[in-house]
C-alpha cells in the first residue's frame, strides 16, 4: 500500500500547497507561532542571486522597532565589531544577509509570545545568556563558521519551545522544576515523562518553520543530548556542537554570577562542552572574572 506519491510522480503545485497546509495545521495544533511575513520576505530576498539591499532596508525600516533593534544589534559590544552604524542599510552590510536574517528572527521572537509574569525572568536570562555566548566567541575564536551573531541567535532560540509548552500543558511549570533539579536524567527525558514531547523537539520545529539555518535547527534539537553532542564533530554537526557548547558555558557563567535560573545541566554536559571549546577540564577563574566584568558593562549598553 502506498500514499500515491513515488519518485516517478513528482508533486504538483496543488500537492505541495496541500502539504504546506498540513504542516501549517500541525504547527498550529502544537501552538508554534507561524513564520512572520517580514522574516519570510527578508529570507527570500537574501536568497536571490543579486539581493537588493535597498529593498531589504526599506522592508525593515517600515517596522520602527525592528529597525532600531537591528541597528542596536550591529553595534552591540558582544559582537565585537569595531565600526558603528547609524542606519539599517549599513547594518545589513555590516552583519551580512544571513546574519541579518537571523538577527531579525531573534528580534521578533519575543514579540510572538505574550509576556506572562513567569516568563519575564526566562526571557531576561535568555537574553543575557545569548549576549554572553556571542562574547565567548571573541574569547575562544571562530570555528566551523560559528561567529558571535550565530551564537547569539542560537542561545535565544534554543529554549523557545518552553513558552510553547507552558501554554500547551497546564502542569508544565512543575515539570520544568523537576527537569532543572534532576542530576541524572536528561532534561528532555523528564519532560517526555510528563508531556510525551520536549522543548528541544518543539523548538527545532519552530526553527525549521522560521527558516533558520540547518546548524541552528540541529543544535536546538540536540542541546540536551549528551550522546549526540559527543558525536557531532564535522560540517553542520561541528557547527551545532560548538553552538551548544558556547550557550551551555554562557548559561553556566550567568548562573554563577547571578545565582538565578539554576539547573543541573552543567553537571551533565559541562565536561564535553569544555572539550569542544578546547578549554581544558574546568572554567578558569580568569574567564569567570572577565565574564563578570562583561555582564556589568552590559548594564550600561
Amino acid at each position: 500500500m502506498t500514499n500515491g506519491i513515488t519518485n516517478d510522480s513528482p508533486l504538483t503545485g496543488d500537492a505541495v500547497a496541500a502539504l504546506d497546509r498540513q504542516l501549517a495545521a500541525s504547527l498550529n495544533d502544537i501552538g508554534i507561532p507561524p513564520r512572520p511575513r517580514i522574516l519570510e520576505l527578508i529570507v527570500l530576498e537574501a536568497r536571490a542571486d543579486e539581493p537588493d539591499f535597498n529593498y531589504l532596508a526599506e522592508l525593515i525600516r517600515a517596522d520602527v522597532a525592528l529597525a532600531a533593534g537591528l541597528i542596536k544589534t550591529a553595534n552591540s559590544p558582544f559582537f565585537g565589531y569595531r565600526q558603528k552604524t547609524r542606519n539599517v542599510r549599513d547594518a545589513l552590510a555590516m552583519l551580512g544577509l544571513k546574519a541579518a536574517g537571523n538577527a531579525v528572527a531573534a528580534l521578533i521572537l519575543r514579540r510572538v509570545f505574550p509576556p506572562p509574569p513567569q516568563l519575564q525572568r526566562f526571557w531576561d536570562a535568555s537574553e543575557r545568556t545569548a549576549q554572553l555566548a556571542a562574547w565567548l566567541v571573541q574569547k575562544v575564536g571562530v570555528r566551523f563558521g560559528v561567529n558571535g551573531e550565530m551564537a547569539y541567535t542560537f542561545a535565544l532560540f534554543r529554549d523557545c519551545g518552553i513558552p510553547i509548552l507552558l501554554r500547551r500543558f497546564s502542569g508544565y511549570i512543575e515539570t520544568l522544576g523537576l527537569a532543572n533539579a534532576d542530576p541524572i536524567r536528561p532534561f528532555t527525558a523528564v519532560e517526555e515523562a510528563a508531556t510525551s514531547t520536549n522543548h528541544a523537539v518543539i523548538g527545532a520545529l519552530m526553527a525549521q518553520s522560521w527558516w533558520l539555518p540547518d546548524e541552528l535547527f540541529v543544535a536546538i534539537r540536540r542541546h540536551h543530548d549528551f550522546t549526540a553532542l559527543d558525536s557531532l564533530t564535522e560540517g553542520v554537526q561541528g557547527s551545532s556542537a560548538r553552538l551548544i557548547a558556547l550557550a551551555q558555558l554562557a548559561e553556566k557563567l550567568h548562573q554563577t554570577e547571578t545565582g538565578m535560573n539554576q539547573t543541573r545541566e552543567w553537571d551533565k554536559l559541562g565536561g564535553i562542552c569544555l572539550s569542544i571549546l578546547g578549554l581544558g577540564e574546568s572554567i578558569q577563574p580568569e574567564m569567570m572574572a572577565e565574564a563578570k566584568e562583561f555582564m556589568a558593562n552590559l548594564a550600561t549598553f
